[in-house]
């Protein structure tokens, strides 16, 4: 990500803008990773974010929720004594360096004025919150270091603080010249975020984009521009003359707003800006809106919002894809168990191809008692086989017992294998319905594209005897951050088809709660034949639908299917009354009679 120095400056600038003054009235540690402050400010509540997480570590004003602990974990309530009360007094960073300070005072309990000084470091995984005394002792901070963790300095209650050391040249300190003998002959992208501090690469390659220049073939006006521009990014950070802006929606930076609106060819435009109320646990907070700020007061917080929409949009995504993996780990360890047990029942009915051979056997055997002399000592005897128009048939004996206990021999593997068959058949039909069943929890898996559906997802799973000793059971859970309660009421996707409505299932629970809950006998039911997909129910309300209706109907299904990448997928569809559930089966499954089927392509209106 690109929150570099130039970023962090932008935010900090818009922040000293907005804060100053402000008072401290709420504090939150949502995780291990994050803090919020709540601060009223000029009649307005704002939460301010800080992160420290070594993907997304930023400082940015918030407008959305973040689940609050039960219980407060230690360095949150050591904030809630300190800064609780506090007056914001000044927020600054030094040049373009990612570390953030903010000036406090308050009142003690002898109602003393006192400064103290909360830093936020923001460098990756070495990023840290760290609270100060007035005399730039350290109080505690979020992440203990010392020199037994390879660290450089010791972040530690009652230690002075020391600033990291710098290991890079300040861009601003530097003239053109020696710029251009820094650089040239070097690849541009890496040899400007190598030696000066706050520019980052993605910064670097959007400039070179901007303004046309060769990232490796360039000349000294070119480097000249360059030089120009970046000088240009750092002496309008605050004002409308730069903006942030996102790159193939992965990342974003900081770009001159003229150079980015001729480089694009239109105007620029923002929804950052549409930014209202929020809710922290116990608290409202609200950031600037229309009818609150002039357009201009709006645009002086435009990263921050943007900041609060990129970095929400990614947790999301991350939260939902670590869910989704976990939740698919564990159903393939099931799937995996259900294979395996699948292949060795496979093993035992080859095994059983036989057994009609082996009651042969003993039948020859038996019925040419006579002509075999039990004093033969051989391991093998031909006999004409009366099933197959008494060809000469070679039947293997143990030269240890005799040829009658030799066909008693045949016959007892040959029932031995016969209840083999029985069983193993059954288990078979049984393991089928298993797979049959997990793959569509992998089908739900692959189609969920929100938390709450995981987590219908997840009930599911966890209520299913197939997961019970299934190892990972327990470590689920350990990768929601919102663990929301799920509803009772489901909530399947709706279609309007010709004023009729559609219901569109989104998992095997919404499947059987529209098909045996939600259908009546005169509505009509659609499903992809033969191919994993959704329940679909079409609620007729009494009327007739027409044709054209349910062909709209079964191309939303196979929308809604595996097949939707696919052409000509046959639907089923039939009343609700001919749809019934097997008593103990899966959810999910059921069987359907007097259905029709229609040749589509899939289509969601």
């Amino acid at each position: 990500m690109a929150f570099d120095g130039i970023v962090t400056k932008q935010v900090v600038l818009e922040l000293k803008n907005t804060l100053i003054g402000g008072k401290i009235n709420k504090v939150f540690e949502p995780n291990k990773n994050e803090i919020i402050l709540g601060i009223y400010c000029n009649g307005k509540n704002y939460a301010l974010n800080i992160s420290i997480s070594s993907n997304n570590y930023r400082m940015n004003l918030t407008t959305n929720s973040k689940p609050n602990p039960l219980n407060a974990p230690n360095f949150c309530m050591l904030l809630r004594k300190h800064l609780v009360g506090s007056r914001i007094t000044n927020i600054y960073s030094n040049c373009l360096e990612r570390i953030v300070f903010i000036d406090l005072e308050n009142y003690n309990e002898l109602n003393d004025l006192v400064s103290k000084k909360l830093v936020v470091e923001l460098m990756g995984k070495h990023s840290n919150v760290i609270l100060l005394n007035n005399k730039n002792i350290i109080i505690d901070g979020l992440r203990h270091l010392d020199s037994f963790s390879n660290s450089c300095r010791d972040i530690l209650p009652a230690h002075e603080y020391i600033n990291p050391p710098a290991d890079k040249l300040d861009i601003c300190k530097i003239d053109l010249d020696t710029f251009i003998n820094l650089v040239k002959s070097e690849k541009l992208s890496n040899i400007i975020p190598n030696s000066f501090s706050g520019i980052s690469k993605t910064f670097i390659l959007s400039t070179l984009d901007i303004l046309k220049i060769s990232d490796t073939d360039y000349s000294n006006i070119d480097l000249t521009n360059l030089y120009n521009y970046i000088k240009n990014i750092i002496d309008n950070l605050g004002t409308e003359n730069v903006i942030v802006v996102s790159i193939n929606d992965k990342d974003y930076t900081i770009v001159n707003k003229a150079n980015y609106i001729a480089y694009m060819g239109r105007p620029f435009s923002s929804d950052s800006y549409n930014k209202a109320i929020i809710h922290i646990p116990n608290k409202q907070f609200v950031a600037n809106t229309d009818e609150q700020c002039s357009p201009l007061q709006n645009n002086m917080l435009q990263t921050n919002f943007f900041l609060d929409d990129f970095y929400n949009q990614k947790e999301n995504n991350e939260i939902l894809v670590n869910y989704k993996n976990s939740l698919l780990k564990l159903v393939l360890s099931a799937l995996k168990k259900i294979t395996k047990k699948v292949n060795n029942i496979n093993l035992k009915l080859k095994e059983c191809e036989s057994m009609d051979t082996y009651r042969v056997y003993g039948e020859l055997i038996t019925s040419n008692l006579y002509r075999i002399n039990n004093s033969m000592n051989v391991s093998s005897i031909i006999l004409e086989n009366y099933y197959d128009n008494n060809n000469l048939m070679q039947i293997p004996l143990d030269k240890s017992i005799s040829p009658s206990y030799n066909a008693k021999k045949y016959f007892k593997k040959y029932n031995k294998l016969k209840n083999t068959l029985e069983i193993v058949s059954k288990q078979k039909a049984d393991a089928t319905k298993e797979l049959d069943y997990l793959e569509s929890i992998i089908y739900e898996l692959e189609s969920a594209t929100s938390t709450l559906e995981l987590e219908e997802i997840d009930l599911e799973i966890s209520e299913n005897v197939l997961f019970k000793n299934t190892k990972n059971n327990s470590n689920v859970k350990k990768n929601k951050v919102n663990k929301r309660k799920v509803h009772d009421e489901y909530e399947p996707i709706t279609y309007n088809v010709d004023g009729f409505t559609l219901y569109v299932g989104k998992n095997n629970k919404q499947n059987d709660y529209i098909t045996t809950k939600l259908g009546k006998n005169e509505d009509l039911w659609f499903h992809t034949k033969d191919i994993r997909g959704s329940h679909c129910l079409l609620k007729c309300n009494g009327e007739n639908v027409k044709e054209h209706t349910i062909i709209a109907c079964a191309e939303i299904t196979a929308f809604h299917s595996k097949a939707k990448l696919s052409s000509n997928v046959p639907v089923d569809y039939c009343f609700i009354k001919n749809v019934k559930k097997p008593s103990g089966s899966k959810p999910g499954m059921v069987v359907y009679t007097n259905n029709k089927t229609l040749y589509v392509n899939p289509k969601e209106i």
